[in-house]
């Protein structure tokens, strides 16, 4: 038996490994990997597997835990961030893989510093590579500690070394061909494993009419008031956009699966497979956790999902199958940001200063990248106890101190000829030090400025309105910045500084969408009705 669990769940957490692993042979052997291959998979993926690499790099273990937590506390609301995904999903389909595929970059940060200039470029990778470690590490560690511990008696340290180990092996080894084809079987163990504890769950409840009966109205009101502390309605229709357009179309974490497709078409009809697959966590991670609070009224947070695990709702087999998932999610999301950190390192620093370096010596250096972020992860594990017992709105809150300087410069820049590099990098910088002054303030001296009326607004204001404030304060510096030193830009438009020949974004879609009108069409009502359908329940969970 491995842990608390018994022998058929045992059994089919080591069938999960062992198929995992048959993958992985399978994907390498004899493989001979050049650049392309290793940092995007050739170029050559299929839009399945870019959508459901997509899904699976989103989701890892906060969801699980944090969503729960979330349902559990304070009912559906935070299932707002999920179905808005689906919009910038669609934006990132829509408007911004063509630019992604004309200019020929491997990286986000790359496209800016074609864009702008090197000093924005640097900025972008370092400010990704860190927020990878506080954010998507620490948190997918840190939610998947709390629950094998609670499961299987594993200790923080040992649950996160052993996931950061096995996953480290199979992405140091084969990059993001391991990474894009193992997130395929991972994620049938991850919606699979979250279906079954939903469905026996709402068994357990009295289905849902049960589920109504037991726990307050109020948890299936989507929509919180504005001064609601951690979803009001202002921040989740003005804030979280800012949020979702730099998660979903700026993050190297997710374009990376983007610029692996075989082409635009792949690449667009993924974005679509993925938007669909959005509409599940609220059903299968957030459920569950009002069904745990039905159930144990005692719970706190984010333990509502290890409650639910623990219990005697799920058979003997299926909780294995639920903890098979588990590890899916952790692996996925962590395999990710290994890669994605490892492109970041090769392509916007060594090859930038080795631009003539020979396909062996890049995938060597991703390779050692890669090793590189396995070892930083590892040593950081002591550190992650530190984080939030909220930790998905954690994690959204910290989102919140990032995304708004990224997010305008990518949107303004990319769509306003002025904007030009000085203004640019004046903006992240700016940006990012109100950013990382407001995490400061709330981690270690909130208490210690209530005097001083602009930090005490600083760090009182809720994060959603924050990433507001700090987006228009950016958006401003870049406008009056460009402005005042027009003089160092060039005459050329966006397109032209990104190698593009065509000039707005109609004529970057029009030849993909005159070329196969009845696929196109398709896929337009496709995203009409994704569209329509998070309207939908908007408006029945209002």
């Amino acid at each position: 038996m491995i842990g608390n669990l018994g022998t058929y769940d045992s059994l089919i957490i080591i069938l999960y490994f062992l198929v995992t692993l048959i993958i992985f042979f399978a994907i390498n052997v004899d493989k001979v990997y050049t650049s392309k291959d290793y940092f995007l998979a050739g170029r050559n993926v299929s839009w399945i597997i870019v959508g459901v690499s997509l899904f699976a790099t989103n989701i890892s273990s906060e969801h699980l835990v944090g969503l729960a937590g979330s349902g559990a506390s304070r009912g559906l609301a935070v299932g707002h961030f999920e179905w808005m995904a689906i919009l910038g999903i669609l934006l990132l389909g829509w408007v911004f893989i063509p630019i992604f595929y004309k200019s020929g970059v491997y990286t986000i940060p790359q496209l800016i510093g074609k864009r702008f200039d090197a000093r924005s470029k640097y900025y972008l990778a370092v400010v990704s590579i860190i927020a990878y470690l506080f954010t998507k590490i620490s948190v997918s560690l840190y939610a998947g500690g709390l629950l094998l511990d609670e499961i299987m008696g594993w200790d923080l340290f040992t649950s996160s070394v052993f996931m950061i180990l096995i996953t480290g092996i199979y992405t140091i080894v084969g990059g993001m061909y391991s990474v894009v084809y193992t997130q395929l079987y991972q994620s049938i163990v991850l919606i699979g494993g979250s279906i079954a504890l939903t469905a026996f769950g709402l068994y357990e409840v009295g289905g849902v009419s049960g589920l109504f009966a037991k726990i307050p109205a109020d948890y299936f009101h989507i929509f919180k008031a504005a001064s609601d502390n951690d979803f009001p309605w202002t921040g989740i229709l003005f804030g979280a956009p800012i949020l979702a357009v730099w998660y979903w179309c700026t993050d190297q974490y997710i374009v990376q699966r983007i610029l692996s497709a075989k082409n635009i078409e792949n690449a667009r009809r993924g974005t679509l497979l993925a938007a669909a697959l959005k509409i599940l966590p609220v059903f299968i991670f957030v459920l569950p956790g009002l069904i745990s609070f039905a159930l144990f009224p005692q719970i706190n947070g984010d333990e509502a999902f290890a409650f639910l695990l623990n219990s005697t709702v799920l058979p003997t087999g299926i909780k294995g199958l639920v903890v098979a998932g588990l590890f899916a999610a952790i692996m996925s999301s962590l395999s990710s940001v290994f890669n994605s950190t490892a492109t970041l390192f090769t392509i916007d620093f060594y090859k930038a200063r080795n631009p003539h370096a020979s396909d062996y010596k890049l995938v060597l250096v991703g390779r050692l990248a890669t090793l590189g972020t396995v070892i930083v992860a590892i040593l950081w594990v002591p550190l992650i106890k530190v984080l939030s017992s909220n930790m998905y709105v954690y994690l959204q809150s910290v989102q919140s101190y990032i995304s708004p300087p990224i997010t305008a410069i990518f949107l303004i820049g990319l769509f306003w000829k002025r904007a030009n590099s000085t203004g640019a990098f004046v903006t992240l910088v700016a940006g990012g030090v109100i950013g990382i002054s407001r995490l400061l303030l709330e981690m270690f001296g909130g208490e210690l400025v209530t005097n001083v009326p602009i930090f005490n607004f600083l760090v009182s204001v809720n994060y959603l309105h924050f990433a507001i404030y700090l987006f228009l304060f950016c958006s401003m510096v870049l406008l009056v910045v460009s402005e005042l030193t027009h003089k160092d830009v060039s005459s050329i438009s966006w397109t032209d500084s990104l190698g593009i020949s065509q000039t707005s974004i109609y004529d970057l879609n029009k030849g993909y969408l005159v070329e196969h009108p009845a696929k196109r069409r398709s896929e337009v009502i496709v995203s009409v009705v994704l569209i329509l359908t998070a309207v939908l329940f908007w408006s029945i969970l209002f």
